[in-house]
């Protein structure tokens, strides 16, 4: 049912830095190991309401409908401009208090959520990607794409988690030096500004 083409196919996309990549890799730099991994969850779930949209149909909503597209699409790209200024503006390089570990961790994973769960093109990236891999022949359509969007999510799940993993392995490198962590910090929050610029930009395909 899994293609070896399907397996090839979603391990590029997943490689492919976005802003789930962007925001697990900043969250294990500047928050730690453990963060990452929660951002890296968060993200994946962030995937799910996209998945069942595009299983279900209700993703040509977002192709069909130019309000509801625009709507998803201008507050995805006003929360990752939020997540921008929010860095910019922060005069210490971000670090996770251990007295407050379990609601910060759940803030974490929250705002990796509303990253991906905001992008209305997700939805309509999955409506065109998942049936190009469900064989004419499949007695059950709607369960061979259930089958093929959860084997993307634990890749995703995965590779974020080692993207996270890698980024936190360096992250007391740049702690020992305020100034170089306050210049990635920026660097990252740019990141985040651009994206969301790009995707208030985006037109429905």
């Amino acid at each position: 049912m899994v293609s070896i083409e399907f397996l090839i196919t979603s391990l590029v996309v997943v490689l492919i830095p976005g802003t789930g990549v962007l925001f697990t890799v900043a969250t294990g730099l500047f928050n730690s190991r453990q963060a990452s991994v929660f951002a890296a969850m968060g993200c994946t779930f962030g995937i799910v309401p996209s998945l069942l949209a595009s299983v279900f149909g209700l993703a040509a909503i977002f192709h069909t409908s130019a309000l509801v597209f625009q709507v998803v699409k201008y507050c995805g790209s006003a929360y990752l401009l939020y997540l921008a200024w929010t860095m910019w503006r922060t005069s210490s390089p971000l670090s996770l208090d251990e007295k407050q570990t379990k609601t910060k961790l759940r803030d974490i994973a929250l705002k990796g959520f509303l990253i991906n769960i905001l992008n209305p093109k997700l939805s309509i990236f999955f409506l065109a990607f998942l049936p190009q891999f469900v064989s004419p022949q499949s007695e059950q359509p709607l369960f061979s794409m259930l089958i093929l969007g959860a084997v993307f999510m634990l890749m995703t799940l995965c590779i974020f988690i080692v993207y996270g993993v890698m980024a936190s392995t360096f992250s007391e490198l740049i702690v020992r030096s305020e100034k170089a962590a306050l210049v990635i910090q920026k660097i990252f929050a740019g990141g985040f500004a651009a994206m969301g610029l790009k995707l208030a930009l985006t037109e429905r395909a």
